[in-house]
């Protein structure tokens, strides 16, 4: 069994149902904290539902400079910093007689390792923390200022987790240079995909105002779901925009609509859409809201609309970061990998805010919250290989 798998298998082993923590932070402190780092635990959230966020960070050793020349001109010899963020939480397990092994019994079976949270994301902490303990032992005094950042509220309402820690680390003056997510974003295998961004997420509650009345007495009521029809009939045909060479168009979806009593001849009083636009960097919250409400306007319907922002788009364009991760993969399994802004959001829209170059990498994630969650067991050392290079990488850069 390698570190890496044993690693993981004792974090599989802890249910950690969001926001429960179960002690898979204190774990891994114990494994940075012997080798250099210092770590702090930041509670935050509601009685009955404390988060647990670990922020750990080790310092680069002192650059040594030579005797200057007259009349050099000092140059910023500050470190670089490069973080390791992820989520210690996973989702229930499910009905747990559907599962062909306890979900929080670490399984090998055919290859592969089994358990909740394996793919999302405890192979990859398990990775982290190997891939720097390698690192450490072969560059005991690197010039990369060396972080990781987990919380126990990625699965959940996301409030008091990653936000926090970022929000703290701001205040503080703390500056962050690249950061690697653990999400699980590979594919068929390790390295085949990368997400150097994401799309922002906007969600709208829409209640449409009718009379309500009986149906046989169309003419005494006001039907709020056809006077609703023509304007979502435009918004679904609506081209928000195009996209760009990272991402998709823009999206519009209706995730539900309700409205009536419940009775079959009764016309309802009111109708409400709950919707929500997966949105590119072509577009803002602002440009989209402005839209949708002028084709409101356009229909003459009386209604009320709330607005919740869930995250805004973020890119990592090709540069430092990309090149490190992108070279270390081709050279741990020979992929020439892709680079992807698809799929939901991520905490990496949080810490987007304070680190210009942010990017997601992680195991297949075919089987994520799902019954049976596993990891081919081939791809887990494979994994722990490529967040070292990227760390070597980063570290001759940082040598420049």
């Amino acid at each position: 069994m390698t570190a890496t798998l044993q690693l993981a298998e004792a974090l599989i082993a802890r249910a950690s149902v969001t926001p429960t923590d179960a002690g898979c932070q204190e774990l891994i402190a114990k494994r940075l904290q012997a080798i250099g780092f210092h770590c702090e635990t930041i509670v935050s959230g509601p009685a009955g539902l404390l988060v647990t966020n670990l922020w750990a960070k080790r310092a680069a050793a002192p650059v040594k400079h030579a005797q200057p020349a007259i009349h050099s001109i000092a140059i910023d010899s500050r470190a670089k910093t490069l973080v390791f963020a992820g989520h210690t939480d996973v989702v229930p397990a499910g009905p747990l007689g559907e599962w062909d092994s306890a979900p929080f019994t670490p399984h090998v079976r055919d290859g592969k390792l089994f358990g909740r949270g394996s793919s999302d994301m405890k192979v990859s902490l398990a990775a982290f923390v190997v891939a720097i303990e390698e690192f450490l032992a072969a560059n005991p005094e690197p010039q990369l200022n060396l972080a990781m950042l987990l919380t126990s509220d990625e699965e959940g309402p996301a409030n008091d987790g990653t936000v926090v820690v970022c929000n703290a680390l701001q205040a503080r003056g703390e500056t962050l240079d690249y950061c690697i997510v653990g999400e699980p974003t590979s594919v068929e295998r390790t390295g085949d995909m990368i997400k150097n961004g994401r799309r922002g997420t906007m969600s709208g509650r829409l209640t449409i105002q009718g009379v309500q009345g009986h149906i046989a007495y169309p003419h005494l009521a006001k039907n709020p779901i056809h006077l609703a029809a023509p304007a979502l009939a435009e918004l679904v045909a609506v081209d928000w925009d195009r996209g760009n060479d990272f991402f998709p168009p823009t999206t519009w979806q209706i995730s539900n609509m309700h409205g009536g009593t419940g009775a079959s001849n009764v016309i309802p009083g009111a109708v409400v859409i709950d919707f929500n636009f997966r949105f590119s960097t072509e577009s803002t919250p602002e440009s989209l809201q402005q839209r949708l409400v002028r084709v409101l306007e356009k229909h003459e319907l009386e209604y009320d609309l709330t607005w919740t922002i869930g995250g805004l788009p973020f890119l990592t364009a090709p540069g430092t970061l990309v090149e490190a991760v992108q070279d270390a993969i081709r050279a741990e399994t020979g992929l020439q990998t892709q680079l992807s802004t698809t799929g939901g959001t991520s905490d990496g829209r949080f810490l987007a805010k304070i680190c210009p170059q942010v990017i997601e990498f992680g195991p297949p994630n075919a089987t994520i919250h799902k019954i049976n969650e596993h990891v081919k067991v081939t791809d887990i050392e494979p994994l722990k290989n490529i967040y070292r290079r990227a760390l070597e990488n980063l570290e001759r850069q940082a040598q420049l």
